[in-house]
């Protein structure tokens, strides 16, 4: 992969770090509140929408919403203004007497004119808005009802089991404290993931929905287009991710994304990647809607099956999947529809084709931005994608959540259903994660050195532009010779690297310094041990070979902020740079 790949450092010059010039989309001139109230939050808003600034926003700053200087509602006088100010309500487009609403607003204000729309397209307006914030995303389906199968087919997808208890690798635990949601994986003891959900985050936590956008500008330097989704910041979306009949546009297949999209245009989009620091989320208009054992791609003759699976898998799959397969929709098997029923596969297929047909009708009856789809919450995504035969358990601390889930594998895994426990903290002597030790892994996790078997150690420090590992022997003084200190130090720095990239949920370029070594099979030894451990870790990675100065540039996809991340806040005092200047010594003042 060349450095500058979209999922690396291409990112950090790209225009998610300077968003558009923002304006007001249409929708959120039309939500004040008729009892003269401040506007509710826009789509994913986590507070209130805050004034909008006197200056014209900046490439990369907030949009920010419409309204008076004082943040007061329509006809209310603002509080360093001596007059009343009405905004304008009429003209074409969407939603009624939207279509260049913006514009009128920003002519009335700069020529200090008072808006006079006419009435009718005013109260059209306001029905638009009040009916558009009732339109409510469309949910994943989790509780379609348990699925029937025979004895025969639930023994064998059961697993093994020692003594009425089940065995696997892996275990779950899922915590729900303080409004947050947090997932924890374990292998045997040792935790490999992490994760952390709050309820409703419709901000940061966007991954996988769908949403009808409205395009605010297009860069034809950067062949990108910037994107109101409703959310602080704009999102981006890049040529290579639109979908387009080369019939329609000029330039055919080859089209340029300025001749394809337009600003103010609408489409439908949804997101890869969450919106990371300061940059916005990334989009694509190729919607894909993932289940259990399938994924639906709408409107697309998309037909595959996992390469995963053995071939004569592959061919009764194929079979099943001719006699359920949408005509107008393409499927994708996943590796999990191994061994599964024509039944289920049915079930699954027609669960997304639903999901789909609710999404098309909201579209019908929603004005943009607006938020179509939403992913379900982490545990359920977590379940769908990962859990098998492998997990020996998944021990939630909820209630509520454990009775959710559990009707959620009723339906998807029966055979599976009594690996899914409740954890009744009231009951026990410790919590969930300190019975298991997840607390003291989680501190050793967000440290910058982490220690090694044989006393060597890693230094993990972020970057604007990359992550840097520097390996160190430290307390490892060896046996035998310098080179084979040196090397078995590497082999351990190399797999406890893999399993650190993974727990810390750590994306984009990443360089380890490795401890010089002079003999070239051992680099490669390294190198290898490097690859496999990382092969463990469903998140993309690549890696380069070893250089003559111990140096391995990888690269690994980045969809979250991180873990060290989730849990902190930049310091107000030193900006996050992690010292204080001497001001005094700086500025040369005398001393006091």
């Amino acid at each position: 992969m060349d450095e500058k790949s979209p999922e690396t450092s291409t990112e950090a010059n790209t225009p998610a770090d300077a968003g558009p010039n923002n304006q007001d989309s249409p929708e959120q001139q039309n939500r004040s509140s008729e009892s003269g109230n401040p506007a509710p939050p826009a789509i994913g808003s986590a507070g209130p929408i805050p004034p909008p600034p006197v200056a014209k926003p900046r490439i990369g700053e907030t949009r920010p919403a419409t309204g008076d200087e004082s943040g007061q509602g329509d006809g209310e006088p603002g509080a360093g203004s001596g007059k009343r100010r009405r905004r304008r309500r009429g003209g074409r487009g969407r939603g009624g007497g939207q279509g260049q609403q913006g514009q009128q607003d920003k002519q009335d204000q700069g020529s200090g004119k008072q808006g006079g729309g006419k009435q009718g397209g005013g109260q059209k307006g306001k029905q638009g808005g009040r009916q558009s914030r009732r339109n409510q995303p469309v949910e994943a389906i989790t509780d379609d009802g348990p699925l029937e199968l025979d004895e025969e087919t639930l023994k064998t997808r059961r697993g093994r089991e020692r003594r009425g208890k089940p065995l696997g690798r892996y275990l779950m635990c899922v915590s729900v404290a303080g409004g947050a949601t947090q997932i924890a994986v374990l292998e045997g003891r040792n935790l490999i993931e992490h994760y952390l959900s709050r309820p409703a985050d419709d901000v940061s936590e966007i991954h996988g929905n769908i949403y009808l956008a409205t395009v605010q500008n297009v860069l034809p330097g950067m062949e990108a287009a910037f994107v109101d989704i409703g959310t602080p910041k704009n999102a981006v979306l890049y040529r290579g991710d639109l979908q387009f009949d080369p019939e329609e546009v000029e330039g055919g297949g080859k089209a340029r994304i300025e001749q394809v999209l337009k600003a103010r245009q609408t489409i439908l989009s949804q997101v890869t990647k969450n919106p990371i620091a300061h940059k916005g989320a990334r989009l694509t208009q190729e919607v894909s809607l993932p289940g259990r054992f399938v994924v639906l791609v709408p409107n697309s003759s998309t037909y595959g099956i996992s390469k995963r699976l053995p071939e004569g898998e592959r061919k009764r799959l194929r079979s099943v999947l001719d006699k359920v397969k949408p005509a107008e929709h393409g499927l994708i098997v996943r590796t999990a529809a191994e061994d599964i029923t024509a039944e289920e596969l049915e079930r699954d297929v027609n669960r997304l084709v639903q999901q789909w047909t609710d999404i098309e009708a909201l579209v019908k009856k929603s004005s943009a931005p607006s938020l179509l789809y939403r992913e379900p919450e982490a545990v359920f995504r977590f379940i769908r994608e990962e859990f098998t035969k492998d997990y020996r358990g998944v021990m939630i601390d909820d209630r509520e959540l454990f009775e959710k889930v559990l009707v959620y594998v009723q339906g998807v895994n029966p055979a599976l259903a009594d690996r899914i426990q409740f954890y009744d903290s009231g009951t026990e002597s410790l919590p969930l994660f300190e019975r298991h030790h997840i607390h003291e892994q989680l501190r050793k996790a967000v440290d910058r050195k982490v220690w090694l078997p044989s006393g060597g150690s890693l230094i993990i420090e972020h970057t604007e532009a990359l992550t840097v590992i520097d390996v160190n022997t430290g307390k490892n003084v060896g046996k035998k010779s310098l080179e084979e200190t040196v090397f078995r130090n590497n082999l351990e720095a190399a797999e406890e690297t893999a399993r650190q990239l993974r727990l810390r949920d750590i994306g984009g370029i990443i360089v380890i310094d490795f401890v010089d070594m002079e003999v070239r099979k051992n680099r490669e030894a390294v190198a290898t041990t490097l690859r496999d451990a990382l092969a463990r870790d469903k998140t993309r990675t690549q890696v380069f070979d070893i250089s003559d100065l111990g140096l391995v540039e990888m690269t690994r996809k980045r969809i979250g902020e991180g873990l060290l991340e989730s849990f902190s806040e930049r310091c107000a005092d030193c900006d996050g740079r992690g010292v204080a200047l001497d001001e005094d010594l700086l500025l040369a003042r005398p001393g006091k």
